[in-house]
């Protein structure tokens, strides 16, 4: 029998939300923030409680250059309103019979009554994720910051100090990074000669073959989300993940990359440093299924003709002559390979090891998700620059991995779906995907559209005709000819779903859209493994 809560009027949530607004006197911009959102909750207009417009219309942004991929003030303040709500309700609020949370990856605003909540545990400690955004935020003080994605603690200033003279000479670019191949290289000599198990490909370990898996008692919490080359406070991405400094690594150079611009992210906070040089990565984990993530950017300045390098895991072939520049299609465009079914090895370490081949390596971070055996974890993005939960609480990630077109502002309200946020903004022009997926396998794509543009309310509409495009995946043509004011009408949901589709050499589903008759769209999209 499905489990039925004691329901709470109007009239008490609002008497509540009262009550925390004064505790919450002594910081005016957690009221604003917490008022604005319950105003559009009890409207009824929680559709519109968005980063963007939490970013422009409460924490004073300019609604023409806000860029989230940025600046984290809409994540970060979300995150200080969040801790604060928990404390206090943790004290004096403990006892109140509604109580207002702001669920984690969120931005609407709950109202739950006390005897609907599960216990809490009174003595639980923070999590290691939670400490490390604490940290962030703390950084960032009580002042607004210009720059919200590197604090200016210490340590970020401290991070590169070493290496600022790269940006203001590049020619000392290439001289730093043979200098720091060299030095590694004598370490990996060094290295080799004197222990006595190595991880590096062709060593052999010293792990008896019958070992059982083991975890070890540091295992790193996962998700895990490393910045290669980078030390400094945890930053925090668009879909309001955090990254840490660089760690669990042997080898290699730290450096901050030159300040080109990079394509196909929504955060090229990933991509500002690497670590170069023959490297490796010793990262304990418990015993499980793991995804892997990689993430690389090329240099204008590789050498296409001789740009390759390996990376192992588990002392076994991972990438075998990869060439950035050509698994990317250029330079400074990001690139990210994805790895399903990846465990730690007997020793509870997952050993990552990156070595020349006819070129340096270089990475510029890494992720490590836990997932289920022989399945990707399925991608979903609407088309926003800020993430959206759907009905079903499943979170769909910011756009990304596009090149060209442009999104659609502010968004509109679209009919016909439990889920209007989903479809209420686009990305429109002449663009493409390049979608990262693990080349083992087949995948289901979910195309979602609205026609936000063309209808009764255009002065120059005509109706059906007004927009028409095509669909490509990775060659073949998924639509052609579609009309979505044919199908569904204006501002009225649309999904077109294809089954089977197999990723590119490179590991990647590279979606074209195509104009007839003015621009193409799309408002969201999934990719979702078909293995069992």
């Amino acid at each position: 029998m499905e489990q039925s809560f004691p329901s709470h009027s109007a009239e008490q949530e609002h008497a509540e939300l009262e009550r925390v607004l004064a505790a919450l006197a002594r910081t005016p911009r957690l009221v604003k923030i917490l008022r604005y959102i319950a105003e559009k909750h009890f409207q009824n207009r929680a559709h519109e409680i968005n980063e963007y417009n939490l970013a422009t219309e409460v924490l004073g942004r300019s609604k023409s250059s806000f860029d989230a991929s940025r600046d984290a003030i809409a994540r970060v303040e979300a995150f200080r309103l969040r801790k604060r709500l928990k404390e206090y309700y943790s004290t004096e609020g403990k006892d109140h019979d509604i109580q207002i949370s702001l669920p984690s990856g969120n931005y609407v605003p709950a109202f739950i009554r006390l005897d609907a909540m599960p216990q809490r545990s009174s003595a639980a400690p923070p999590l290691p994720e939670e400490e490390e955004i604490d940290i962030l935020a703390e950084t960032l003080g009580d002042e607004e910051e210009e720059t919200l994605d590197l604090p200016k603690t210490s340590a970020a200033k401290s991070s590169f100090a070493g290496l600022s003279v790269l940006h203001k000479q590049p020619w000392l670019y290439g001289v730093a990074g043979i200098a720091a191949l060299l030095t590694v290289s004598f370490g990996i000599f060094w290295s080799i000669v004197h222990s006595k198990s190595s991880h590096w490909p062709g060593v052999a370990t010293s792990l008896p073959l019958n070992a059982s898996p083991t975890s070890p008692q540091n295992a790193a919490q996962v998700p895990l989300r490393l910045l290669a080359g980078y030390n400094g406070a945890p930053k925090i991405d668009s879909a309001s993940a955090y990254w840490q400094a660089d760690r669990y690594y042997r080898g290699g150079g730290a450096f901050r990359r030159p300040g080109d611009t990079v394509e196909r992210t929504s955060d090229p906070m990933l991509f500002e440093s690497w670590r170069t040089g023959d490297f490796s990565y010793d990262i304990p984990l418990a015993p499980g299924s793991y995804e892997l993530h990689l993430y690389f950017v090329a240099s204008p300045a590789d050498d296409f003709k001789k740009s390759s390098f390996n990376v192992n895991v588990n002392n076994q072939p991972l990438l075998k002559s990869f060439n950035i520049r050509s698994d990317a299609l250029g330079a400074n465009i990001a690139d990210e390979r994805i790895f399903k079914d990846i465990s730690p090895d007997k020793d509870g370490l997952l050993h990552l090891a990156f070595f020349m081949e006819r070129s340096a390596p270089t990475l510029n971070a890494l992720e490590i998700l836990p997932s289920q055996p022989h399945q990707q974890l399925p991608i979903r993005m609407v088309m926003q620059p800020s993430a959206v939960t759907d009905h079903n609480g499943t979170p769909w990630h910011p756009d990304n991995y596009f090149q060209n077109g442009a999104q659609s502002d502010p968004p509109r309200q679209v009919s016909g779906t439990p889920d209007p946020n989903i479809y209420a903004q686009e990305r429109y022009g002449h663009f493409d995907y390049a979608i990262p997926v693990d080349t083992h396998g087949r995948y289901t794509l979910v195309l979602h559209f609205a026609e936000l543009y063309w209808g009764p309310q255009t002065t120059d509409f005509h109706g059906i005709g007004d927009r028409v495009f095509r669909v490509y995946c990775n060659g073949s043509t998924l639509l052609d000819n579609l009309d979505i004011y044919h199908e569904a009408g204006s501002l009225h949901a649309l999904t077109k779903t294809f089954s089977h589709l197999r990723p590119s050499s490179e590991g990647k589903l590279d979606i074209t859209f195509d104009p007839i008759n003015n621009y193409a769209t799309v408002s969201a999209i999934e990719v979702i493994d078909e293995s069992e």
